[in-house]
This record gives C-alpha cells, sequence and structure tokens, in this order.
C-alpha cells in the first residue's frame, strides 16, 4: 500500500470513529416520516412517536419505537392481557436490538440479535447516519417497500442529557 493508501485507510477509520463516538448514547425519537416515491408522507408511529435508541460504548444498540397514542390494556397485569389487545400493542410498537457497526461516515449497522419482529433476527438493519446540529437522523438507504409503497423513512432524534 502506497502512503497515500496508508493515509486514506487512516483517515477512513478517524471518519467511522468520529461517528461512532457521536452515536453513542442515549436519544429520543422527535419523528418518524415515510416518504413514498411519488413524494406522499406518511407518519407509521402517527404524529406523536416516542422511543428510545441507545448506542454503548461496547458496541450494543438497542432501539424501541411506539405510537403515542396507543391504549391502556384493561388488565393491569401483561400476562392477564387479552390476545386482542396485545394484538394492537404489538402493532404500534417496535423494538429490536444487538451489536451496531459504522460501516462508513454516513452508515451504520444494526445486526439484530432479538426483536418484537422475529424475522428480524440474525439480519441487518442498514441505516444512513446523518446529524444535523444536536439531532441524529436515521434513514433507509434506497427506497424500499414499506406500508404498501416504495418509500424512505426517517427517524430524527434528540439526545438525551
Amino acid at each position: 500500500m502506497t502512503i497515500t493508501g496508508h493515509a486514506a485507510a487512516r483517515n477512513g477509520r478517524e471518519a467511522r470513529e468520529e461517528v461512532r463516538r457521536k452515536l453513542l448514547g442515549a436519544w429520543q425519537l422527535v419523528s418518524y416520516t415515510a416518504r413514498s416515491t411519488e413524494g406522499e408522507v406518511i407518519h407509521p408511529l402517527g404524529t406523536t412517536p416516542y422511543g428510545l435508541i441507545v448506542y454503548t460504548a461496547e458496541g450494543y444498540m438497542s432501539a424501541q419505537l411506539g405510537r403515542g397514542d396507543r391504549s391502556p390494556m384493561r388488565s393491569a397485569r401483561l400476562e392477564d392481557a387479552a390476545a386482542d389487545e396485545l394484538t394492537q400493542a404489538a402493532a404500534g410498537y417496535l423494538a429490536y436490538g444487538g451489536p451496531f457497526e459504522v460501516v462508513d461516515p454516513v452508515t451504520v449497522e444494526h445486526h439484530v440479535t432479538t426483536s418484537l419482529f422475529p424475522n428480524w433476527i440474525g439480519r441487518s438493519q442498514v441505516r444512513k447516519v446523518r446529524f444535523e446540529g444536536a439531532l441524529l437522523k436515521l434513514s433507509v438507504a434506497a427506497p424500499t417497500r414499506l406500508w404498501g409503497a416504495e418509500r424512505t423513512a426517517e427517524l430524527t432524534w434528540s439526545r438525551l442529557a
């Protein structure tokens, strides 16, 4: 490898490490939107979603997202809840976690080892990363089939103190 090649590789590692350092900590969901290729914008978890994503120094992440308008269940205990209530609650909630890797200065991969949606386990969720001031923006890399149309999704997060 040439001196230029070594310098480029070092700069790439440093850029990835800077993104990794910026990701570390806890972030609160501000918004979740999905835009169709025709320009239609939807809010998959409603207009008042809530959520938390955490990135640890040990290389793990966990994300929990929910609809802000989810109804409480009639039962105070989860194991006593009716099947239809559990179904409704799960339909408005997303949770997954596992190791994460900053692939390049604009891409993070979440290697899913646990998820409310079992089909994600053993797979990676690839997200584009962008920082805008105090905000973290995570989005899908390219339009994909989401909620009945080709869409790009973007989640905006604010760092928790």
